[in-house]
């Protein structure tokens, strides 16, 4: 992350709340049993950044709609879909950059 604040406020609007002691220069957050960590890292280049993280879920298009609800910016190309490898995904931004897909396994 680049700037504490501005992760902090952009993953609320998911439903993370802080977890655990806070530090300077990181940030734990969790949500249902799932934890994310971020370290500081100012020189961060968003354009530059391939950080991405898969999250597997259930009533996937629950919480699409809720994400869209909440006005989080749904990726260009990850709208909610059926993918040919058996999942139903979509994607997000956050504001460095990093891809978030989540999963669910089609039956």
């Amino acid at each position: 992350m680049r700037h504490k604040q501005l992760t902090l406020d952009f993953y609320k609007k998911l439903g993370f709340t802080v977890f655990g002691n806070e530090f300077d220069n990181y940030l734990m957050l969790e949500r249902d049993n799932l934890q994310l960590h971020f370290f500081e890292f100012k020189n961060l280049v968003p354009d530059e950044n391939y950080g991405q993280i898969y999250i597997r879920t259930t009533s996937i298009e629950d919480l699409y709609n809720k994400f869209i609800e909440n006005k989080v910016p749904i990726h260009s190309n990850g709208h909610l879909e059926e993918k040919i490898w058996g999942q139903k995904e979509f994607s997000i931004l956050d504001p460095d950059s990093n891809l978030i897909t989540f999963g669910e396994t089609l039956n």
